[in-house]
């Protein structure tokens, strides 16, 4: 090796050293008080298969820490046999979080490589996404992976009904969890409650919990980066078609189009809007721009499959909380054969159609009777900007 390629190879083990490390995957835990989301982690902590994770809960007594093996308790930390990591929120989340990465960091935790938070029940998690996602840093070293929803079949109807926090918790699931479903033997209540949470989000994964199918495993399968393993089961929340009301009348005419909304009572609606070819990054980022800085605030949540004209076969994973959008990640494959551009909006207090408006002046076919995207670009970023730049 001569000593120009010595310095090379030193070159590059410094460039790797330096590289920031894989953001952790978050799973937020939610559901309404009384709903069994305590009972449900206790049981897939002792599983086993949290053992490279770590635990935000709101006070050790609640889980039903005396149950377990503790191997090491560190002040608000406790290290499990299992090899979990829990850790009891005093105060501020972001402080928990911080503190968390800081020890992880300097070795004096468990490393963990997944992070699960369990929110109380009164809480709305669309504000606590957006927090975490706001945050000048941790975003780069923690991302949103999955949000699971645990539902009360006995109550859950009713809780909806009653708390605008329990609506919003529906809405913005990646898989809801349904407990007591044993206690509810009316075939009817059952399906009224899950007609209502399919009005409120009609792609999230359904799991029944008195059936054994909500296992710790099926629940860490739910994650939105979990594309990045490959092609497996249908996907649904990436189907176009499940957005379409029975009755919506788009017109399909073989172009782009926004393929339909769910629309409902409580100020929530979902949408998916697609592409066929492959999108101008540029133009993307612009679209982006734009949604979020005229309506960032009634982004529930905003989640999809991105295929970018400089690389169409390895599609980009885009995911955004209101007016803020992780940097997009790219997969080494389509995890199905569709290859469109999807991108799923979850919107509270604005109507889909706004949205679908701005997707076709972007990026549908060509229309003289509605603005285009340069009109639609004006007041925005120069051509510099946009989210995939």
């Amino acid at each position: 090796m001569t000593r120009q390629d010595g310095r090379e190879v030193t070159a590059e083990a410094t460039r790797l050293q330096r590289r920031p490390p894989p953001p952790i995957p978050i799973l937020v835990l939610t559901g309404f008080l009384g709903a069994g989301k305590t009972t449900l982690l206790n049981g897939w902590i002792q599983s086993g298969a949290f053992a490279d994770a770590a635990v935000i809960i709101n006070e050790f007594g609640e889980i039903g820490i005396d149950h377990l093996l503790v191997e090491k308790a560190e002040g608000t930390m406790l290290t499990l046999s299992s090899g979990c990591l829990c850790c009891s929120v005093r105060g501020d989340l972001m402080a928990t979080l911080e503190d968390l990465i800081r020890r992880r960091d300097n070795g004096h935790v468990t490393p963990f490589n997944r992070l699960v938070i369990e929110t109380t029940g009164l809480a709305d998690p669309a504000p606590i996404l957006n927090t975490l996602m706001l945050h000048p840093y941790l975003p780069m070293r923690y991302r949103i992976d999955a949000v699971v929803t645990v539902v009360d079949a006995l109550h859950g109807a009713a809780t909806l009904d009653a708390h605008a926090e329990a609506r919003s918790q529906a809405a913005v699931a990646d898989t809801f969890v349904l407990t007591k479903t044993d206690l509810v033997p009316e075939s009817e209540a059952a399906a009224i409650l899950l007609a209502r949470l399919r009005d409120l989000n009609p792609v999230a994964r359904l799991l029944d919990a008195a059936r054994g199918e909500a296992t710790a495993e099926s629940v860490l399968q739910a994650g939105l980066y979990a594309l990045d393993e490959g092609p497996g089961r249908p996907r649904r929340w990436l189907d176009p078609d499940v957005y379409r009301a029975p009755h919506d009348h788009h017109e399909h005419d073989g172009h782009d189009h926004a393929p339909g909304a769910h629309h409902h009572h409580d100020g929530i609606a979902s949408t998916c809007v697609t592409s066929d070819g492959p999108l101008d990054p540029i133009a993307f980022g612009r679209f982006v721009d734009l949604v979020r800085g005229t309506h960032g605030a009634k982004l529930l949540r905003v989640k999809g499959l991105v295929a970018p004209t400089d690389d169409p076969d390895h599609p980009l994973v885009i995911h955004g909380v209101q007016h803020f959008f992780h940097p997009p990640h790219r997969l080494d494959g389509w995890p199905d054969a569709d290859h469109r551009s999807r991108l799923v909006f979850i919107l509270r207090d604005l109507d889909p159609i706004v949205i679908e408006r701005l997707w076709l002046a972007f990026f549908g076919p060509l229309a003289p009777d509605r603005p285009d995207a340069a009109a639609m670009m004006e007041s925005t970023r120069d051509s510099a900007g946009g989210l995939l730049a």
